[in-house]
């Protein structure tokens, strides 16, 4: 019989001490120093924080479109991602940029996210013999099946020497139609909406999971390298506008996979319900489902957002197309993506004594605006994190950097009338999410480029 003044609720058996943290689909970006390297600095294939843009093709987009809205300053890059969908035949990298003027902040625009997409022909082709080969295999593992079931239900007397009473197995017939072929790679069914595979690593190659898949045997990858290195040399800042305009200090965008604690196991009486939203996270390691309370007293959207953030404190960056946001406080957007549920209709009787459990908001990316060029809807794809305003300020600004001794007494002056400098520049968002069209939609403008504008949320810190 247990002491009276021991607590049963929460089990803390070795069991459950010992238990794996449980891995989600969202993928973290972390910094990893600074970018020394010249090569790295005009590879659009290494993520990163700061510095200049590094784009896909030539000619570059126009130094405007990275303009803030509100000030028509140039913006400093925040984040280039270098994130190639699996199944496109273009290279695809985004960029996100900030404007940290204090009158900007907290009005539209003052944030911008754009996506470039390059055609790449011979992962194209690539794809293609993929595509080829699956629907191959597809069709002559239908054959078989076809030819298999006509071969069981063909009439037989079961009791003629040398046949079988037993009818087959499905797992008989399933070894016979995949046993003489070999067995599809795994790769092939997880690399489509896979984020690991959508967001490489600081040592990234186009496509790169492709580039070591075992069906393909054409070689080709050197020739991709080849071809990529060109278009990064052709594509070079050294003629470009953009070389001079403001940037941060680059530094690597290293990626991880997010890992939290594993639900607790409660203890209680038989039959009783729990709330699992109520508990660290749930069993699948996902909360696309998660459910908000409504409540006036807390916070709980922050509340989420500080605990989530808080097993890894140095993401700057949280990566998960098609997924799902992570709120970092009620307010008007909030409200969009989480909306409040209809109240349960309450009975004519005895309506002020019946107990109503809270409503829970869930996710609805139903009330984001459908991209303007296809018409397709908008997907979550990534949001940026307060840690990346510390990592930015933690480096050195090329714009300050450049300046001459005139012109900081300048700027020194305009912070002293109470103007707007580069001396009070600080951004003030809590996170800043960036939503994709979901057929990555494509039109090959100029030398098989893209240049998409991208849809951007805000919530700002209070």
């Amino acid at each position: 019989m247990p002491h009276p003044d021991v607590d049963d609720t929460w089990s803390d058996s070795d069991e459950e001490l010992e238990a794996a943290d449980v891995e989600t689909a969202v993928q973290l970006g972390i910094p990893d120093g600074p970018v020394d390297s010249v090569a790295d600095l005009s590879d659009p294939t290494v993520s990163r924080i700061g510095g200049h843009p590094t784009f896909l093709a030539a000619p570059h987009p126009p130094l405007t479109q990275a303009t803030c809205n509100n000030c028509s300053r140039p913006m400093e890059l925040l984040v280039q991602i270098w994130c190639p969908l699996e199944d496109s035949p273009n290279d695809r990298a985004l960029f996100v940029w900030g404007c940290a003027n204090s009158n900007c902040q907290r009005k539209e625009g003052s944030i911008r996210a754009w996506r470039e997409l390059r055609y790449n022909k011979k992962y194209a082709e690539k794809l293609e013999r993929k595509q080829a080969r699956l629907k191959k295999e597809a069709q002559q593992g239908k054959a078989a099946a076809e030819a298999l079931a006509q071969k069981a239900q063909a009439k037989s007397n079961p009791f003629a020497l040398g046949a079988s009473s037993a009818p087959p197995t499905p797992f008989g017939l399933g070894s016979q139609i995949f046993g003489g072929s070999d067995p599809m790679p795994s790769s092939e069914s997880s690399t489509v909406d896979s984020p690991q595979n959508q967001i490489s690593e600081r040592d990234g190659s186009p496509h790169s999971s492709e580039s070591n898949s075992e069906d393909d045997d054409d070689g080709d990858d050197d020739g991709d390298d080849d071809a990529l290195a060109a278009a990064v040399q052709s594509v070079a800042l050294e003629d470009s506008p953009w070389k001079d305009a403001p940037a941060y200090s680059a530094q690597y965008l290293s990626t991880v996979s997010e890992y939290l604690p594993p639900t607790p196991k409660l203890k209680g009486p038989a039959g009783a319900i729990v709330d699992e939203d109520s508990e660290r996270a749930p069993k699948d390691g996902g909360w696309g489902g998660e459910g908000y309370e409504n409540s006036m007293e807390v916070d709980h959207a922050f509340e989420r957002f500080s605990k989530r953030v808080s097993y890894e404190g140095e993401q700057c960056l949280r990566y998960e197309l098609k997924g799902t946001p992570l709120p970092y406080a009620s307010d008007k957007v909030f409200d969009m993506l989480f909306p409040l549920p209809p109240a349960p209709p309450l009975p004519v009787t005895k309506a002020s004594f019946m107990v109503t459990p809270p409503r829970k908001r869930t996710y609805t990316p139903e009330s984001l605006p459908a991209c303007p060029h296809c018409k397709s809807r908008r997907v979550f794809e990534c949001q940026l994190m307060p840690n990346l305003i510390n990592v930015l300020r933690s480096g050195p600004n090329d714009a300050q950097a450049t300046m001459t001794d005139e012109e900081r007494r300048a700027e020194v002056l305009k912070v002293l009338k109470g103007q707007d400098a580069y001396g009070r520049r600080e951004m003030e968002w809590g996170t800043c999410m960036i939503f994709s069209c979901e057929k990555d939609c494509a039109v090959h403008e100029v030398a098989g480029t893209t240049w998409r504008e991208e849809y951007v949320l805000v919530q700002w810190d209070e």
